[in-house]
């Protein structure tokens, strides 16, 4: 998502005004460092650790052990064939009568050696099995008796019951690829869209790079490799995130939507109230480890590591570079008003408020009718500046406002009760789709807290969504985000409901203590800081062009029965649709997810391949029949597939070459092939939302309950950033995003040519001839009209209040 517009400016990011950073330490200390960083990660989750780390064993299982080690002592039977012997002759001799107790130490000393033994070769044995990536390779809805064996193991191996951690302790080591496959799956990608004499230079640089730095850099990465628990993920997150001092608004956030269709109360405090309440829940069981480990085909886990800094976690800026804060725990949400900031505490007596406890104390901030202080209502500006400019303020906002500041920063996350309305409107729906998506990206500039992990906004609609940060984690990883809203979404509505009259159930508590106004003590010499932040923030917020559109005429039930991967089907038609849109191909992200391993966090998958160029000229090609059109275009799916299943197992290109750059710099070793790599612009970003608790809603007899997703910003001045989302079987929500200042692109205009290549793929398969009739012939009518709302134009305006039974 939003990573690569930081992948793509991480360069710059290793700089200061124009001044480089000095990389002083070592490589060999970095590496060292790195590790230190994984071991202080593991033994701070130590109590964890001792929970799950005897998984797929239970501590129960050490007390049959031991029960039937002493059985068979006292029927003269010796199971540890004279080790407990040995053992009982290395314990201290505390007379006769404790020759008994003696034993029973023995015994349980032997079988807690015996159980140790027993759980390291669960580990590593599924270890190993998670190692084997087979699975990935076959074809589309093939199983070969391998992989069903290896399923198999898996699943005894496995254990019942996991809780969220674990399998992090038998999750393999991120592997580092061949040099010389990465550079020649590189040198593979950027053919398309190189001319020949660029291509050939490049493939000098390439050839020179492997020829004289190749093997050093590389026996670095495997050194990392085997004492760190990730060789990639800490320098991502430390050089494409902590270290840019870019502003984090559209450059590194992406937002989640509310329901589509439906606004459950429009009650704002109630909303938020119900909303906030479910998110506290899911808190809860996130500190208990509750909630299941992510399971692909529903037996091989992802690392969960990220889940760790879903809420009470802070980015803080500094000088050359930020630092995450993660508290254990929060009682308080910051909540933001008209200009002022508010502490609401969500605990009494160590129980969670309830939710119409919690839309009692939002009410109350809403009826506050005290204004804002000077410049206090534009102060959150700071942190949508510049990373340098923010830092330099925060200090001396924290000597004049440390309280204030320690309860933002310290909230479990941030909260803002939008005073301007937003959601789907009945009037407009196009239109207010659009301005919700921009209001959930940006803001105005100063009513969102982009430290924070997280904000919830709420509007007076109704409508509710979140601006998330990237550094935490990362999509797709932002199935974690995702996952936690459709918890959020799900409780909200379907567990916790509203009343007849919209309010949260429930009674108000009159004995809870009114929210806490924070006192901003603002010194004069910020003043003219948050001035300039916020007219940057506002220009940044002003040249964003959002467009989202649901496309309903066919969706993934489609393109199932077309025997295609969904995933490939749409990225293949993005390129089909951006070669219309600027005449050109491009370079073109798509991340990837790589949590099977652990720590991992994404790859990018490259989607603008000869495969898929050949199809789209193809396309484009009058002389060309269908079926040909079509043969070409499942050799491109076929491409696209193999390319995003390498980037899953660990054997992609960016991040291999990322981390082989950020090793020659700490080496002072000069490559113009990986300096080359690195200054490509990426025109074309994109990211598929994945859906992964679908059980939470049952689109069939509640097809109004579901959300259309979210997006996040361009990668490139003159670049777009697309998301998309399948919910359902039939539906598609398609988020473009571009930069109005650029005269190259259009976010309506590449909508309309998504549309336009959607049709004219399906109408290669016969199925898929009505679809594009029907869309054709049904006259002068906006095309966004009729695939995205003509099926639900009843509901675009719809209040529930009350919620179904699922």
């Amino acid at each position: 998502m939003a990573e690569a517009h930081q992948a793509v400016g991480f360069r710059t990011s290793l700089t200061s005004d124009g001044a480089e950073v000095e990389l002083s330490a070592p490589v060999l200390q970095e590496i060292y460092l790195s590790g230190l960083r994984s071991w202080k990660r593991h033994l701070s989750r130590f109590w964890n650790d001792f929970l799950t780390g005897v998984f797929p064993a239970s501590p129960l299982s050490w007390l049959f052990l031991f029960s039937a080690i002493q059985l068979a002592w006292f029927l003269q039977l010796d199971p540890s064939l004279g080790l407990m012997e040995k053992i009982k002759e290395l314990l201290p001799d505390w007379g006769g009568q404790h020759h008994g107790l003696r034993g029973v130490l023995a015994g349980a000393l032997f079988a807690s050696c015996l159980w140790g033994a027993l759980i390291f070769t669960l580990h590593v044995a599924l270890r190993l099995l998670l190692s084997y990536h087979g699975w990935l390779l076959e074809p589309h809805g093939a199983m070969s008796s391998p992989t069903k064996t290896w399923l198999a193991l898996v699943r005894i191996f496995s254990g019942r019951h996991p809780m969220l951690f674990s399998y992090q302790r038998s999750l393999p080591r991120q592997p580092v690829p061949s040099v010389q496959d990465t550079v020649r799956k590189y040198l593979e990608s950027v053919r398309p869209v190189l001319s020949d004499e660029d291509f050939d230079w490049t493939a000098v640089l390439a050839q020179e790079f492997l020829r004289l730095q190749a093997s050093l850099l590389q026996w670095y990465l495997r050194l990392k490799s085997w004492w760190a628990s990730n060789y990639v993920s800490d320098w991502w997150e430390e050089f494409v995130y902590l270290r840019s001092r870019n502003p984090l608004m559209v450059n590194s956030n992406y937002y989640m939507m509310d329901f589509l269709y439906v606004t459950p109360t429009p009650l704002q405090a109630a909303r938020a109230g119900n909303a906030i309440h479910a998110l506290l829940l899911y808190r809860h069981r996130l500190n208990r480890q509750e909630i299941p480990p992510t399971l692909l085909m529903g037996m091989r886990p992802l690392c969960s590591a990220q889940y760790e800094k879903i809420f009470n976690t802070t980015r803080i800026p500094g000088v050359q570079k930020d630092y995450i804060r993660h508290l254990h725990d929060s009682q308080h949400v910051a909540v933001f008003h008209r200009g002022r900031f508010f502490r609401v505490g969500t605990h009494s007596r160590n129980s969670l408020l309830s939710p119409r406890a919690l839309e009692q104390q939002f009410q109350r901030i809403l009826d506050d009718p005290s204004p804002a202080c000077p410049h206090e209502e534009h102060l959150a500006a700071l942190t949508a500046a510049p990373r340098d400019t923010w830092a330099q303020v925060r200090t001396s906002l924290k000597t004049q406002a440390a309280e204030a500041l320690e309860v933002v920063e310290g909230a479990a996350f941030f909260v803002s009760l939008d005073a301007e309305p937003a959601g789907l409107t009945r009037e407009d729906p196009a239109a207010s789709l659009d301005a919700y998506a921009h209001a959930l990206l940006a803001g105005r500039g100063h009513d969102r807290w982009f430290d924070k992990s997280f904000t919830q906004s709420s509007s007076p609609m109704g409508s509710w969504g979140s601006s998330v940060r990237h550094s935490w984690a990362t999509p797709p990883s932002h199935g974690h985000m995702w996952e936690d809203r459709s918890f959020t979404l799900a409780t909200e509505c379907f567990q916790l409901g509203y009343s007849a009259d919209g309010h949260c159930k429930g009674h108000p508590d009159p004995t809870l203590p009114q929210p806490q106004r924070l006192q901003w003590d603002l010194p004069d010499q910020i003043h003219s800081s948050i001035s300039v932040a916020l007219r940057g923030a506002k220009i940044l917020s002003e040249n964003i062009d959002c467009h989202v559109f649901p496309f309903s005429l066919f969706g993934k039930s489609f393109i199932r029965r077309c025997h295609l991967s969904s995933d490939s089907f749409i990225q293949i038609a993005l390129q089909l649709a951006h070669f219309r849109d600027r005449g050109q191909f491009c370079l073109t992200y798509e991340s990837a997810m790589t949590r099977l391993f652990l720590e991992g966090r994404t790859e990018t998958v490259r989607s603008c391949t000869r495969e898929a160029c050949s199809f789209v000229r193809a396309m484009e090609d009058k002389e060309k029949t269908d079926p040909q059109c079509l043969a070409l275009f499942r050799v491109a799916v076929d491409k696209h597939q193999a390319l995003l299943k390498a980037a899953m197992s660990g054997q992609g290109v960016d991040r291999h070459l990322f981390a082989l750059y950020i090793v020659s710099r700490f080496l002072h070793l000069q490559s113009p092939f990986l300096t080359q790599v690195h200054s490509e612009q990426w025109q074309l970003s994109t990211s598929q939302i994945p859906v992964q608790q679908m059980h939470l809603f049952d689109v069939h007899n509640y097809p109004d309950y579901v959300s259309s997703g979210g997006g996040f910003g361009p990668a490139d001045e003159h670049g777009y950033g697309v998301s998309y989302i399948f919910m359902g079987d039939d539906m598609i929500t398609f988020h473009i995003s571009s930069k109005k200042s650029s005269t190259k692109t259009d976010s309506h205009r590449l909508g309309q040519h998504i549309e336009d290549a959607l049709l004219d793929v399906a109408s290669l398969f016969q199925a898929g001839q009505h679809f594009k009739r029907r869309f054709r012939g049904s006259g002068e009518e906006d095309s966004r009209r009729r695939c995205g709302f003509l099926s639900r134009q009843t509901g675009a305006s719809k209040t529930s209040m009350t919620s179904p039974k699922l």
